[in-house]
C-alpha cells in the first residue's frame, strides 16, 4: 500500500468507527501486594484507581529514563500492564528486579490480547467477566482497548463488524497512529527516552503523589528544567522518507524521524526549533521537504 493510499484512507476514517488488532504485550500483576508493589514504582498515582477503572502510567528507570509505557487497568487485586508488543519480557523483568518481601507474581500472558476500537462504545461482549476494556485518549477523540482472550477478542470484532464498523489493517492503523502523534516504544520512545521529551508528563505522570522510581529527574525537569529536543509532528512531506532521515534545517541537523507513514511522520527536533518550521528531510539516496508542527493535544 502506498503512502496516498495511507493518507486517503486514514483521513477517511478520521472521524469514522473502525478495528484494529495492534501489537501489544500484556503483563498482569496478581496478588496482594500487587497494587502498593506498583504504586510505589509506577509514575501515575494508582490510589483510588477502581476495579475496572484503568490509568496510563510509565515505569522509570532510577536515573529518570523510560523503561516501558502502558495502560495499568486494575482488575479486582490485580494489575493488567498493556504496552506495546515485543516488550511485556522487559517490563516483567523490570518489575522482577523490586520484588523484595512482597506478595506479588508478575507475569507476561501470551493467552491475553488487544483489540482496539474506535466507536461510541464497546460491543455488548466486552462487558464480559474475561474481557477488560481500556480508554485510550486519541486527539480527534477517544477510543479505547478491548483486552482479554482472543476467542473472546474475535466475538466483540464479529459484533462491531455485524454493526459496520470496519476493520484495518496495520498499514492504515499505522498512518493513524502517526497522524494522530502517539508515540510508540520502540520507534519514538526507548531507554535513552526523558519522559518530557515526548510530553509524556502530560498524561502519564503524577506530580502529587509520593515517591516513585526515576521521580527526582522528572521532577527536576518539571520545576526548573528543560530537555534539549522534543517529540514533533511531521506534516506535508514529500514523498517516501525513512525511519532515521535527518531533519535539517539550513545546514544544521536538528533532528531525526523515528516514524513515517501516510504523508506525515513523527520525529525528535531541538527544541530552539519553534513549530511551525519548514525543515528539510535527508537520507541516503534522497530528500524530502516537511513542516515541523506541534503534536496534536489529547484528552
Amino acid at each position: 500500500m502506498n503512502d496516498s493510499t495511507l493518507l486517503n484512507d486514514s483521513t477517511l476514517l478520521k472521524d469514522s468507527t473502525w478495528t484494529a488488532r495492534p501489537p501489544r504485550d500484556v503483563v498482569v500483576a496478581a496478588g496482594p501486594d500487587a497494587l502498593s508493589f506498583l504504586q510505589s514504582l509506577v509514575s501515575a498515582d494508582l490510589d483510588g484507581l477502581g476495579d475496572g477503572q484503568s490509568v496510563r502510567s510509565l515505569l522509570l528507570t532510577p536515573q529518570g529514563k523510560l523503561e516501558a509505557d502502558f495502560h495499568l487497568a486494575r482488575v479486582g487485586d490485580a494489575a493488567w500492564l498493556v504496552g506495546e508488543g515485543g516488550h511485556g519480557s522487559q517490563l516483567v523483568a523490570a518489575l522482577e528486579r523490586f520484588k523484595i518481601r512482597v506478595k506479588v507474581e508478575v507475569d507476561l500472558r501470551p493467552d491475553l490480547a488487544v483489540l482496539a476500537v474506535r466507536a461510541p462504545e464497546p460491543p455488548a461482549r466486552a462487558r464480559a467477566d474475561d474481557v477488560v476494556v481500556v480508554p485510550v485518549p486519541w486527539p480527534d477523540g477517544d477510543r479505547f482497548d478491548v483486552v482479554g482472550p482472543t476467542a473472546a477478542l474475535d466475538e466483540a470484532e464479529a459484533e462491531l463488524a455485524g454493526a459496520g464498523v470496519t476493520a484495518i489493517d496495520a498499514d492504515v492503523y499505522e498512518a493513524l497512529r502517526v497522524e494522530a502523534g502517539i508515540p510508540r516504544m520502540g520507534f519514538e520512545l526507548d531507554e535513552k527516552t526523558i519522559p518530557q521529551e515526548a510530553f509524556l508528563d502530560r498524561d502519564a505522570v503524577s506530580f502529587s503523589k509520593g515517591c516513585f522510581l526515576g521521580q527526582e529527574l522528572v521532577c527536576r525537569i518539571d520545576t526548573r528544567g528543560h530537555v534539549n529536543k522534543y517529540l514533533r509532528r511531521l506534516t506535508n512531506v514529500a514523498g517516501g522518507v525513512p525511519r532515521g532521515a535527518e531533519v535539517v534545517v539550513g545546514d544544521k541537523v536538528v533532528g531525526a524521524v523515528t516514524s513515517a507513514a501516510g504523508g506525515m511522520g513523527l520525529g525528535y527536533v531541538r527544541r530552539e526549533i519553534e513549530p511551525p518550521a519548514d525543515v528539510m528531510l535527508r537520507w541516503d539516496g534522497g530528500e524530502a521537504t516537511a513542516t515541523v508542527t506541534s503534536l496534536p493535544l489529547i484528552g
